[in-house]
């Protein structure tokens, strides 16, 4: 056995011993965890979860297992399209050989199971040591990041995105030395589409390497679907990938992107060229800024949240619950502001803002969305505000190299450390949503 696998056993074990020392750690974080439960149940009963994306996903593989035409139904009450490649649908066979409820349970407990692995990822690339996310710490937290809107709302859908967000996070956290690193990226932009984006992150910061293997992967998962649904493919490639309007409206609340906002401020369903000329500027000053922490500070994870946050905001529609890396934010931003005050407010503002549901609050009805006020327009956009928000404070952060004259003291965003000593991780406080607006969305 190396060194490093001594000292990993070492720290395993006595992670261990700490937990068996405070066993009833253990027991709060069981309890959290079944009261937030127990809540969801609740809520069920009032309001019940439809979970119609997982609907759509199941009739996705029935519709590849059985050769009919992928693209040419719709599906639940709203009548949801298929938006996916045809990969997608290969991979969502499996959920037709099961009931549609043990479906929607099988997913559920997935799900929250994927949100506990990507509070440990999120730890492990923030430099968080192993001794503060143990598993009782990992269960706290996960009961109640099911209550940040985003976790919330990809429960209630049925959706796929804390699955991305694991893949993607996970492989870009490898060392890159790591074999096949930026694979898993390319799959998940063969299953959606936005992903893709972070093979460019890997491109601009110089891993040539990875950035070709997610090309690699991507390219597979497009002939893959080619050689079982050459049809789907065809369709898909050359006319549905540009039909946004299958996926739903642009201009709701829903819609978290910069498209969204940009409808909504100035009421038009159709922002046109001024959504294209501001998402090819944030979608640069975005890679930017991802670039600059990444070079400037050494900080990978910062530099992929500022991807993940020009994706969600150059994409056509970002709904809410692809807003699911507020989670590796929300810790990434924990994980460094525990001894300074001010970002400590930040902490807790940023976690209302994933907390508080304004979206849903402010009466929308209809196509009021297209005439809110001026003072509404914050409450009905708070993601897409803040994403701005950040990028813009990570590139004034990294104006200048770490040393460098005239460097402003305290303000860079610190660079991850295996040897930090333990922090507490606070996780969002929990807020039982004010009213789910009835789904729209297609399954995106």
């Amino acid at each position: 056995m190396s060194a490093a696998d001594g000292t990993r056993t070492w720290t395993w074990r006595r992670t261990w011993a700490q937990s068996v020392a405070h066993p009833h750690r253990a027991v709060i974080a069981g309890a959290l965890l079944a009261a937030s439960l127990i809540g969801l149940g609740v809520l069920y009963t009032v309001h019940p979860l439809a979970m119609p994306d997982i609907e759509v996903y199941r009739a996705e593989g029935q519709a590849a297992a059985s050769g009919s035409d992928l693209y040419g139904f719709t599906t639940t009450k709203w009548n949801l399209p298929a938006t996916y490649p045809p990969f997608a649908a290969l991979l969502f066979i499996p959920t037709t050989w099961i009931s549609l409820a043990t479906l929607k349970v099988a997913c559920f407990t997935a799900n929250a199971a994927l949100l506990a692995a990507l509070i440990q990822l999120s730890c492990k690339a923030a430099g968080v040591r192993r001794s503060a996310y143990t598993a009782p710490a990992v269960l706290g937290a996960t009961a109640l990041g099911i209550w940040l809107e985003p976790v919330f709302q990809t429960l209630i859908f049925g959706q796929v995105n804390l699955a991305l967000t694991c893949l993607v996070l996970w492989d870009l956290s490898r060392p890159d030395g790591a074999r096949l690193k930026g694979l898993a990226v390319g799959i998940a932009a063969g299953v959606k589409l936005t992903p893709a984006i972070f093979a460019v992150y890997l491109l601009v910061t110089g891993r040539v390497k990875a950035a070709c293997t997610a090309l690699a992967g991507f390219v597979g998962s497009v002939v893959l679907g080619f050689l079982v649904l050459p049809d789907a493919s065809i369709d898909f490639w050359t006319r549905r990938m540009f039909e946004t309007d299958r996926v739903g409206k642009v201009w709701i609340v829903d819609n978290q992107a910069l498209q969204g906002l940009l409808a909504r401020v100035l009421h038009t369903p159709e922002p046109g060229a001024v959504w294209a000329v501001a998402a090819l500027l944030t979608a640069v000053g975005g890679l930017w800024a991802a670039y600059r922490v990444h070079r400037r500070r050494g900080s990978d994870l910062w530099g992929v949240l500022c991807t993940a946050v020009t994706a969600l905001l150059v994409s056509p529609i970002s709904w809410s619950h692809h807003w699911v890396w507020c989670v590796p934010l929300l810790i990434a931003l924990a994980a460094h502001t525990y001894r300074i005050p001010w970002r400590r407010a930040l902490l807790a503002a940023v976690t209302v803002a994933f907390t508080a549901r304004t979206l849903w609050i402010v009466p929308h009805a209809g196509d009021r969305d297209l005439h809110f006020s001026w003072w509404e327009q914050p409450l009905t956009s708070p993601y897409p505000l803040l994403g701005l928000a950040l990028l813009a404070a990570v590139v004034w952060h990294t104006r200048t190299a770490p040393g460098a004259p005239g460097t402003p003291s305290g303000t860079a965003v610190p660079r991850p450390r295996t040897g930090a000593r333990a922090v507490r991780i606070p996780a969002p406080a929990s807020a039982v949503p004010d009213g789910a607006r009835e789904p729209v969305q297609g399954a995106g």
